[in-house]
């Protein structure tokens, strides 16, 4: 298992999400959309910091200081609007999403010969270990890493009204 890299990849894509985060400087850059079905910098930011506290870093706790346990279930799609994303205020949010990484690389960086391979059995996905947690989460980072670059281009040929076809296929 590669836990030292995948954990310090979670420390530096801290600093990669502060940087992306702050290309947002106005409430439109921060709430724009493509389309209604799609989140904006502001719905991703949110996202991001509930899931860092009550996804990953619990579920990698849970899972290997109480092996066969059940950790909660959660319904990150529904906090979109349950929570009210679009109505909070985005830097409050970017810092309490960078503290909470804090907070998660701290604990990982904390652990003493954890035992990875602990796990439960989850009643569809079959059973799933600490590191299939940790594993997922950097993917995780990844995945919203390439949804805000993604953004970023859609929102420049949005404000621009140019065909960003020189620059080359996105």
């Amino acid at each position: 298992m590669h836990s030292d890299l995948i954990i310090r990849r979670l420390k530096q894509n801290a600093t990669t999400f502060q940087s992306l985060f702050a290309l947002a400087q106005s409430r439109e850059e921060q709430t724009w959309k493509p389309s209604p079905e799609k989140w904006c910098m502001l719905e991703i930011v949110c996202h991001l910091r509930d899931e860092e506290v009550e996804d990953f870093r619990t579920r990698v706790r849970v899972t290997i200081e109480s092996p066969e346990s059940f950790p909660s279930s959660i319904d990150p799609g529904s906090w979109v609007l349950q929570r009210r994303y679009i109505d909070q205020q985005y830097d409050q949010v970017v810092a309490e999403f960078l503290k909470e990484r804090e907070k998660s690389i701290r604990f990982l960086e904390g652990l003493v010969d954890p035992n990875w391979e602990n796990g439960y059995q989850h009643p569809q996905l079959g059973r799933l270990r600490a590191k299939d947690f940790l594993e997922n989460w950097l993917a995780h980072d990844l995945l919203h890493i390439r949804q805000i670059v993604r953004l970023q281009h859609a929102h420049l040929g949005f404000i621009t009204q140019s065909k960003l076809d020189y620059a080359g296929p996105f």
